[in-house]
């Protein structure tokens, strides 16, 4: 059986144009001696993905579900064919930059103690996608966030937690937790935690990744010495910078918003509670069932 250095797992859910886009990035800017293999799982879309990817990229090994599997599911099953020796996690909607995919291999070659790393993913208006760098969301950190003390106070230790806003954007250093737009991911590492939970269907499984990656004492760092392009939500449909782009129907909007909030309470519930009294893991269900509430009444 053929071995590789490095696999790229790609999810597909109706991002058909983008998947075009993004896998041929991927054909420019893998170099030539990199040992690779792309696989993309496309969660039974209803634009033409799959047949896309087969008549465009043969290369590719396509994985074509007949219902939408969800995102840990369908990366878990792209594990259980890849070879590298790091596995790449990649969304749809992303373009990978010339040298990223090298330098994050030759990254993880010198830190031996690297579970997980990401590098800089920017959105299309230039600014950080800021689940690329982010702190567990304990409640004191996730309470800061949601009632804008964050913003008030971007660059403090005490309030900007979320988003580990004191730390030097533009040189390397370890966060919390990457993004699964783009994780690099050792194999070792990924296979002493059985890889991606799939309680988690859409959102909070790349927090819950990462932190099961660092319960094991594995690192995750954040290298912007490269970089990517990531539109953002295009197949969920719920995030603002990505609303011109998206074909999502509103009954996927409602799906991906209740599975987003479903994941906090899953979060929650797996690592926080027995950590902290009754009284707080009361106020966090009533917090994230009423921002559920209002956001379901804002969906559009």
């Amino acid at each position: 059986m053929q071995k590789f250095y490095l696999s790229i797992i790609v999810l597909s859910f109706n991002t058909k144009e983008l998947l075009r886009e993004c896998l041929a990035s991927l054909k420019k800017n893998i170099r030539s001696d990199l040992s690779s293999e792309i696989i993309v799982v496309d969660n039974a879309s209803s634009d033409s993905s799959a047949e896309m990817v087969k008549e465009e990229f043969k290369e590719v090994i396509l994985i074509a579900n007949k219902t939408n599997v969800g995102y840990t599911n369908g990366n878990n099953m792209a594990i259980r064919q890849a070879k590298g020796r790091y596995v790449l996690f990649l969304n749809a909607d992303t373009c990978v930059h010339a040298k990223t995919l090298e330098t994050m291999v030759s990254f993880m070659d010198e830190h031996k103690d690297a579970g997980a790393a990401t590098c800089r993913v920017e959105l299309p208006n230039g600014k950080l996608d800021d689940s690329c760098h982010r702190g567990f969301p304990t409640p004191w950190r996730a309470f800061c966030h949601f009632s804008g003390l964050s913003r008030i106070f971007p660059k403090s230790r005490i309030f900007a937690g979320y988003s580990l806003g004191w730390k030097d954007l533009s040189a390397i250093h370890e966060i919390d937790s990457c993004s699964g737009a783009f994780m690099i991911v050792r194999r070792e590492a990924g296979e002493e935690i059985s890889w991606w939970d799939e309680d988690f269907f859409w959102y909070g499984d790349d927090l819950d990744f990462c932190y099961r990656l660092k319960e094991k004492k594995w690192k995750v760092y954040f290298v912007p010495t490269v970089k990517i392009l990531h539109y953002k939500g295009v197949s969920g449909g719920i995030k603002s910078i990505s609303q011109h782009l998206t074909r999502a129907t509103k009954e996927t909007r409602l799906r991906v918003t209740k599975a987003r909030f479903e994941a906090m309470k899953i979060f929650y519930h797996k690592h926080y509670t027995g950590k902290y009294p009754k009284f707080i893991t009361w106020l966090v269900r009533q917090g994230i069932n009423l921002k559920l509430f209002f956001t379901l009444k804002n969906l559009k």
